[in-house]
């Protein structure tokens, strides 16, 4: 299984960012975002379900929107009202159905909002 996240970029604080993740299968159950800032550890965002179940971190309710287009088998990262503390590299995940974890990771792709 790969996945390969992209739409990272530098944006200004109060903008927006669309991250896309395609992967080569359709058979993830469900796909997550992370990311990580430097120097910190890697951090939950969100994540949803095949069906379209969405759970987020407290720290991106209501600015950030995860959707999922199951005939493309991307997912998306919709982040509005961006701040400087969204500067990251983010991550896309998938867990199989019946897995405790996620257990594919795409690349990363870097998210600068500046201030």
């Amino acid at each position: 299984v790969q996945l390969q996240a992209s739409g990272g970029g530098l944006v200004q604080a109060g903008g927006s960012l669309r991250l896309s993740c395609v992967g080569s299968t359709s058979a993830l159950f469900e796909m997550g975002w992370f990311r990580q800032a430097p120097g910190k550890g890697r951090d939950f965002v969100g994540r949803i379900t095949r069906p379209g179940s969405t759970y987020y971190a407290d720290s991106v309710k209501g600015r950030f929107t995860i959707s999922r287009d199951n005939a493309k088998n991307t997912v998306y990262l919709q982040m509005n009202n961006l701040t400087p503390e969204d500067t990251a590299v983010y991550f896309c995940a998938g867990r199989s159905f019946g897995a405790s974890t996620f257990g594919y990771w795409g690349q990363g792709t870097q998210v600068t909002v500046s201030s």
